[in-house]
Order: C-alpha cells, then sequence, then structure tokens
C-alpha cells in the first residue's frame, strides 16, 4: 500500500507538467487561429467590402515589410527608434526611481511635492515634444526625453505610493528586534515595492515607444515614426501597417524582456509562490 502511495505522489508532478504543456498548446494553437483568421478576412475584405487604398492586403504588406528589412535605410530607422526607446526608458525609470524613493521616504516633500507632480503628469506628453524639439533639436535626445518624461511619471507613482503603503508594524517589528536600515530596506521595503514596480516597467515600456513615435512624427530625420509618417502622408498603405508591424515586433521584444526580468526578480525575493497561490486561490 506504501509503495502505491508512492509511486502515485510521484506521478502527480508529472501529470500536472503534461497538463500545463498541453494547456499551453492550447492557448497557442488558438492564438495562432485567431491570427490566421483576422488575415484571411482582411485579406478577403480589402477590396470588395474595405478599401483597398487604406487598408492594402496582408500580401501587399508582407511585400512592403520585407522591403523594409532588407533595406540598410530601414534598419536605420530600426536602429534609431530601438535606441531611442531603451535611453528613454531607462532614464525615465532612473528618475521615476529617485523621485518616488525621496517624495516616498519624507513625508513632508511627499505632502509638498505632490499636487505638483500631479500637475505636471497632467499635461499630456506629446504636447511637451515642441519643447524638446526646440530644447534638443530634431536629434535622437529629444524623442529619448519625451519617452523619458512619460515613463519617469508613472515608475513614480508605483514606488511612491508602495512606500506610502508599506505596513509600519513589520518596520517597527524589525526596528525593535534590533534591525537597521538595510534590514527594513531587505525585508520590508523591497518586497513591498517589487510587484508595483514591476507592473510599473510593464507599463512603461509602450509609454516609452509612444513618446518616441510621437517625436518622431512631430520631427525627425530618421526613425519608424519618421517613416510611418511618410507613408501616410504619401497614402502608402502597405508601408505604414509595415512600420506598425515593426513596432508591434518591438513592443512583444521589450514586454518579454520585461516579463522575465519579473519572473527572475520575483523568484529571487521569493514572491513568485505568493503571487501564484494569490492567482490560484
Amino acid at each position: 500500500m506504501n509503495a502505491e502511495e508512492s509511486r502515485t505522489a510521484a506521478s502527480k508532478p508529472s501529470k500536472r507538467v503534461d497538463d500545463r504543456w498541453r494547456e499551453t498548446a492550447l492557448v497557442w494553437s488558438l492564438r495562432l487561429a485567431v491570427i490566421a483568421l483576422c488575415f484571411a478576412l482582411w485579406q478577403v475584405m480589402s477590396g470588395p467590402v474595405l478599401p483597398e487604398y487604406a487598408v492594402s492586403k496582408p500580401t501587399q504588406v508582407w511585400r512592403a515589410l520585407r522591403a523594409l528589412l532588407s533595406s540598410s535605410s530601414g534598419w536605420t530607422d530600426i536602429e534609431t527608434t530601438a535606441f531611442e526607446v531603451v535611453v528613454g526608458f531607462a532614464i525615465g525609470v532612473a528618475a521615476g526611481i529617485v523621485m518616488g524613493l525621496v517624495l516616498g521616504s519624507f513625508r513632508l516633500a511627499g505632502r509638498v511635492m505632490e499636487p505638483l507632480v500631479a500637475a505636471v503628469n497632467g499635461v499630456p506628453k506629446i504636447a511637451l515634444a515642441p519643447l524638446f524639439v526646440l530644447f534638443f533639436g530634431i536629434g535622437s535626445w529629444s524623442k529619448i526625453y519625451i519617452a523619458a518624461t512619460g515613463v519617469a511619471f508613472v515608475v513614480f507613482y508605483n514606488v511612491y505610493l508602495g512606500l506610502r503603503l508599506r505596513e509600519r508594524e513589520l518596520v517597527e517589528i524589525i526596528q525593535v528586534m534590533g534591525g537597521r536600515r538595510h534590514h527594513v530596506l531587505s525585508y520590508v521595503t523591497i518586497p513591498t515595492l517589487a510587484a508595483p514596480f514591476f507592473a510599473a516597467l510593464k507599463t512603461g515600456g509602450p509609454l516609452a515607444i509612444l513618446g518616441v513615435i510621437g517625436g518622431e512624427f512631430i520631427a525627425a530625420s530618421q526613425g519608424v515614426g519618421h517613416e510611418l509618417f511618410n507613408s501616410a502622408m504619401n497614402l502608402d498603405a502597405a508601408g505604414e501597417f509595415a512600420s506598425l508591424a515593426v513596432l508591434m515586433g518591438m513592443t512583444l521584444i521589450l514586454n518579454s524582456v520585461l516579463t522575465t526580468l519579473d519572473k527572475y526578480a520575483l523568484r529571487r525575493l521569493g514572491l513568485a509562490t505568493r503571487r501564484q497561490s494569490g492567482a490560484s486561490s
């Protein structure tokens, strides 16, 4: 009886792994089916139902995408936009962390500055683009700072509110037990801020791309947004959708990197099991 129970217990993990693989395969199959159906409807409806000059066709978009990826100018535009997104995202994250930690750690400073930060954050970031172009020119740095502005406020609010919602009782317990600032940081602050911080990163990634593309729309000589704007002005729907496909690819790559970093950091902090138990409940 004991041997049978041990065999049953050993077979349960492998069964869970098989079930997980089946579920993953089913999800990906359904995703591919939905994408294939959308492309098929697009191909059939372009012309008879939808104006072809406005939506083009998947076959034409594929040819435009191949032409974009096979040209040196196309890769120059992609590299320019990727550089602006990555640098702007990094600067925005760093600025948001600093602002959130400072204003969240010093209550008086937070009470004084929070309404002012909210007022600045209320201004649409794309409305600030002409000012950045005026200060930094039409080169990459104006787009970098536009992207950094949008990311910084998202990271700031998540870090700031995370510090404000930190459990005071846990901090006092650690202090009573003789813990110092680095103990509070390790056992309370970082675990509390981990989830909202990585949520801010995932939200800030698309905002960085949006800021860069908006800046390239306004004034640029290179970049995917510049090519997207030119395609729209020339009524080149295939080229426009090809540029959009490149932007979607960049968004998926950035999101996958941030998701991997999120899982790794939470696993190292011991918070991954807590997230899984919370999701299952």
